[in-house]
């Protein structure tokens, strides 16, 4: 028999540990899922013969060590930065891991002992990191094996919400982890364009946008992620003048948040002790000037220029920002308050669904022809339980887990799956068993 341990039963979880246990009997594994809260592991077992939920804390050096060296594959789902005492222990015993994360220096660190160790520390093989990458790179390996000279190329995904929940000002829910969605795009963003280095500091990087479309779901927004340029050598486009990977957001999105972000309210790099009781409008008023002729609101849409965008306002005022509603919290991060707020506005209602939606367009020479290429997926969640998203990270992340204890990868070391022996099966069986499949287009331009 062999035994797999799952780390974390979040919401990411439920796809990942539903399949695992389909699979069980006809392939004689036995899936453990650990976490904090043993209650919710055993939600996610559903008194399955081939499974247990058990508490499990990360830190507690003698759990995790007896628990890596009890099971033959380890998949975790814990946040990125807690990844490294757990595959360090896998090295160390010689358990192969599989996450969904991106490789952090401390991931990349252990490649070396792996490789000696002959173990297989397998990451960024969820939906984004993960599905990116796969379709990404059967885009460019087919074009390649054609004789074809990629001249740009540019990805983007975006977890958002399904159009028939689809039903705040916003156009947008949480669905999944909150705080990265609060933090996201902090840094500088870095891509290539015409040959061209750019970069855009996090205070304009929501007014630089690109508006996409996608066949069947309209039009988007698209805004660099934070850096693009690694991705030439790793996909093998050293000669490519334009390479760009970024996230979707619905029509509205970016020029809104950029107010919050122009603002300060996004900022995690202070924190604040203000009075109990301390309300919405008085928390915002702290960020404007001193203007007793204008109410709140006015001196938002005076301060920021947004006398020609009501939209904007609108979304501002939904939210709840000009409100007596008191804080959540009264110290802390401004990110971290505001977190609060989004938490409950944008929550996932009782038979919401969400989607992901991910866009690749590339221009591509071949046959003395210049072609643009797209290849694009929507994928729906079932309800606010079987998500897109669980539904794109977890599947993945089994068929893997699948492969890996079949023998079918035998790569070692500190690995992506951006190589064929690893991206084409999980593609093959995500288009044939699930639906999630590419619609792709071409013309000559």
């Amino acid at each position: 028999m062999q035994r797999i341990f799952v780390i974390g039963a979040g919401k990411s979880s439920t796809v990942l540990i539903r399949y695992l246990l389909d699979h069980a009997a006809a392939n004689d594994w036995f899936v453990t899922v650990g976490d904090m809260s043993a209650e919710l592991a055993n939600q996610k077992v559903a008194g399955h013969p081939c499974g247990e939920g058990v508490t499990f804390n990360v830190l507690d050096d003698e759990q995790r060590v007896s628990s890596i060296r009890q099971s033959d594959l380890v998949i975790s789902l814990l946040p990125a930065n807690m990844h490294g005492p757990v595959a360090a222990d896998c090295v160390h015993y010689g358990r192969n891991f599989i996450s969904a994360s991106y490789v952090s220096p401390e991931m990349s660190a252990l490649h070396e002992a792996a490789v000696d160790r002959g173990v297989l520390l397998l990451n960024e093989c969820g939906l984004d990191p993960g599905i990116d990458h796969m379709s990404a790179m059967r885009m460019i390996h087919d074009a390649q094996a054609r004789g074809g000279v990629i001249h740009s190329f540019e990805s983007y995904a975006g977890g958002l919400i399904a159009p028939e929940s689809d039903n705040n000002p916003w156009k947008y829910k949480f669905t999944w982890n909150p705080r990265n969605i609060v933090l996201s795009g902090q840094g500088v963003a870095r891509f290539y364009w015409k040959d061209q280095l750019k970069l855009i500091p996090y205070n304009k990087l929501f007014q630089r946008y690109d508006l996409l479309e996608v066949p069947g779901y309209g039009t988007f927004e698209g805004y660099p992620n934070r850096d693009s340029t690694k991705y030439k050598s790793l996909y093998g486009l050293d000669g490519t003048h334009t390479l760009v990977r970024g996230t979707l957001r619905k029509k509205g999105y970016c020029d809104a948040w950029n107010a919050l972000v122009a603002l300060g309210i996004t900022d995690e790099s202070y924190e604040v002790d203000l009075p109990q009781g301390t309300t919405w409008a008085q928390f915002i008023d702290n960020y404007l000037p001193f203007d007793p002729e204008l109410s709140l609101k006015e001196k938002y849409i005076r301060y920021f220029q947004l006398e020609q965008l009501p939209e904007v306002v609108e979304k501002l005022e939904w939210l709840g920002l000009f409100s007596d509603r008191k804080l959540d919290r009264f110290q802390g991060s401004p990110a971290r308050i505001f977190q609060d707020l989004l938490e409950d506005k944008w929550k996932l209602d009782t038979g919401d669904k969400d989607m992901i939606v991910m866009l690749h367009k590339m221009e591509v020479e071949m046959d003395q022809k210049m072609w643009e290429v797209q290849m694009s997926l929507a994928v729906c969640g079932d309800d606010e339980m079987i998500t897109a998203m669980a539904k794109t990270v977890g599947l993945p992340l089994a068929i893997t887990a699948k492969n890996v204890l079949a023998g079918k990868i035998q790569r070692t070391g500190v690995v992506i799956p951006v190589t064929p022996d690893i991206y084409m099966p999980i593609l093959h069986e995500l288009e044939q068993d699930f639906g999630i499949s590419f619609i792709h287009e071409g013309k000559e331009i």
